[in-house]
C-alpha cells in the first residue's frame, strides 16, 4: 500500500501556526514512506472562501518548502472541495439507496422547537430521528429535505488512533447528521470522506480538534462500505501562557514570521518539535527528518510555543548559512529599514559584514538593525548618549587621528586599529577613549560591532567622510 496524506486548509485567511506543523507531519510522513502527500483546499464556504487566502496558504508552503504531488487538477495545482460538490451530492443519494441514509423532512422552526423542548426537559440537543422511518409518501408538500445518515443507534465507535490510542464513543451520543442540506449542498462531514476516500488518502492526520468529527466520519465510511483510513490526531499547540495559540500571543500566521526575519528551515525545524521528538535530537536538518520521523514519535500532550527558543533555533540556522547566502536573505530587511534598495556591491559589502553580524543576531530584522548604518549616508542624528561621548578632547583626538589615516596605505581595519593603539599609548589614553568616539562616528551609536572592522570595510574615504560629518 502506497502512503497517501493530505492537507486539508480553508481558505478563510492565513495559513497559521497550527495547520503549517499538521502540513509539515502529513509532508514527512510521506517523504518518509516514499507516498504522497496532497494539497486539497477545502473551499465549500463560498461566503469566506477567496483567492487571496488560497494563494496565502500556497505561498506559506512553498516557503516553507512543503511541495504537495496532485499538481493538475483541471489546470489548478490543488484539490478543489467545492469543485466536488456534484460527487459529494451523488454518494449521499448512494447512501439513500442503500439505506443508510434517509430525506428528512423537518421544517427550520420544527428543529427549534424541538431543541426548546429538549432543553427545557433538560435532554442533550440531538436531532430525534423523526423522518428515519417514515416513508416519503408522508413528505408534506413544499418542503424540501435534507438528506440526514442513518447511524447506528446501538453499540459503539472505536478509532485506533496513531497518537492518541483507542478512543470509544458510544453511538446512542451520536444522532443522524445532515449530510446534504435543504438547499442541495453538502456538509463538511460528508465532503471530507467522500474527497478523502477520491483522493485515496490512506492516513488523516490532523489536529486533535477534529476528534469528534471523526467518530462522524468514520460511520460514513462505513454506511459506503469504504476502507477506513488510519487517523492521527495531533496535540494542540498552546501560546507561552498555556491558552489556545492565537493572535494576542504574537505572529499567528506563518506570513508573520516570515515579515519578522525568521528562516523557514528554522520555523521547520522547530514546529516539528512541538509534540514530536527524536532523542534529545533539538536540531534537525531536512534529510534527517525524513529518515527519522513517523507517528509514534508524536506525544499526546499539548506543546507550548517557545519564541526563546524559536529564536536560539533561528540564530543556529543563520550562523550555519554561508555569508553571502545570508546576506541575499537579510538585504530586504535592509533595505526595508533604510527605505531604499541595496546595490549589488552594497549586498556584498554585507555579506563581508556577517563575521561580526551573525553571532550577534537571531532574526534577519535584527542583522538589518545592526547593519542599517553601514549604508547611510549623510550625518548622523545621534541621541544623547552618542553626544555625550563626543567630547571637545575626543573631537581633538578624533581630528588628529583622522589626518593620520590620510597616508594609510593600505587602508586595513587592522591598519586602523594599529594607529589608534599607538596614538593612545603616546596619549597616555585607555583605547576606548579613541575607539569609542571613532564608533559613534562610523556608527551613529555607542554599539555596533568591531569597529575597527567597521572601518575597513567602510573604506578609507568613507570613513574619513563620516568622522568629518561629526565635527
Amino acid at each position: 500500500m502506497q502512503v497517501v496524506t493530505r492537507f486539508a486548509p480553508s481558505p478563510t485567511g492565513s495559513l497559521h501556526v497550527g495547520g503549517a506543523r499538521t502540513a509539515l507531519f502529513c509532508w514527512l510522513f510521506a517523504r518518509h514512506y516514499e507516498g504522497k502527500f496532497l494539497l486539497r483546499v477545502e473551499d465549500t464556504d463560498r461566503t469566506r472562501s477567496t483567492p487571496e487566502s488560497i494563494k496565502t496558504i500556497m505561498d506559506g508552503m512553498t516557503w516553507l518548502d512543503l511541495d504537495w504531488d496532485n499538481k493538475d487538477y483541471g489546470g489548478r495545482n490543488y484539490y478543489s472541495q467545492y469543485e466536488q460538490r456534484g460527487r459529494h451530492a451523488e454518494v449521499a443519494k448512494a447512501m439513500i439507496a442503500n439505506g443508510t441514509a434517509y430525506y428528512c423532512y423537518a421544517t427550520p422552526e420544527e428543529l427549534e422547537a424541538m431543541r426548546a423542548e429538549q432543553k427545557a426537559k433538560g435532554l442533550p440537543q440531538r436531532y430525534d430521528c423523526r423522518w428515519r422511518d417514515r416513508p416519503v409518501s408522508e413528505a408534506p408538500k413544499g418542503v424540501s429535505p435534507c438528506i440526514r445518515l442513518k447511524a447506528p443507534q446501538e453499540g459503539e465507535t472505536v478509532i485506533e488512533d496513531a497518537v492518541m490510542g483507542k478512543i470509544t464513543v458510544q453511538n446512542s451520543q451520536l444522532d443522524d447528521m445532515v449530510l446534504v442540506r435543504a438547499d442541495g449542498t453538502p456538509t463538511y462531514m460528508l465532503a471530507v470522506v467522500v474527497d478523502d476516500h477520491d483522493m485515496g488518502v490512506t492516513h488523516v492526520i490532523r489536529g486533535d480538534d477534529h476528534m469528534t468529527n471523526t467518530f462522524r466520519q468514520v460511520q460514513i465510511y462505513k454506511a459506503m462500505g469504504w476502507d477506513i483510513p488510519t487517523f492521527a490526531h495531533l496535540p494542540m499547540i498552546l501560546g507561552p501562557d498555556g491558552a489556545k495559540l492565537s493572535k494576542r500571543h504574537g505572529a499567528p500566521a506563518v506570513s508573520d514570521y516570515r515579515e519578522r526575519g525568521y528562516l523557514p528551515e528554522a520555523v521547520c525545524n522547530y514546529l516539528l518539535r512541538l509534540c514530536w521528538s527524536h532523542g534529545d535530537d533539538e536540531i534537525i536538518p531536512r534529510e534527517k527528518a525524513i529518515e527519522w520521523f513517523d507517528l509514534s514519535g508524536v506525544g499526546k500532550s499539548p506543546a507550548r510555543f517557545d519564541f526563546v527558543k524559536l529564536n536560539s533555533v533561528n540564530a543556529h540556522y543563520m550562523k550555519e548559512k554561508p555569508d553571502a547566502e545570508l546576506a541575499k536573505l537579510a538585504a530586504p530587511f535592509v533595505s526595508a529599514k533604510i527605505g531604499r534598495e541595496l546595490t549589488d556591491a552594497e549586498v556584498e559589502l554585507l555579506a563581508k559584514a556577517m563575521p561580526d553580524l551573525k553571532p550577534r543576531a537571531q532574526t534577519l530584522v535584527e542583522i538589518a538593525e545592526m547593519s542599517a548604518f553601514y549604508f547611510h549616508s549623510g550625518a548622523f542624528v545621534l541621541d544623547d548618549k552618542a553626544k555625550k561621548i563626543l567630547t571637545p578632547e575626543a573631537m581633538k583626538n578624533l581630528k588628529e587621528l583622522a589626518a593620520k589615516m590620510e597616508s594609510l596605505a593600505p587602508f586595513t581595519g587592522e591598519a586602523a586599529e594599529d594607529l589608534f593603539r599607538k596614538y593612545a599609548e603616546e596619549k597616555g589614553l585607555k583605547l576606548g577613549a579613541v575607539a569609542q568616539p571613532l564608533r559613534v562616528a562610523l556608527s551613529g551609536s555607542t554599539v555596533s560591532p568591531p569597529i575597527f572592522h567597521v572601518a575597513g570595510l567602510l573604506g578609507k574615504e568613507e570613513t574619513l567622510r563620516r568622522i568629518s560629518a561629526v565635527g
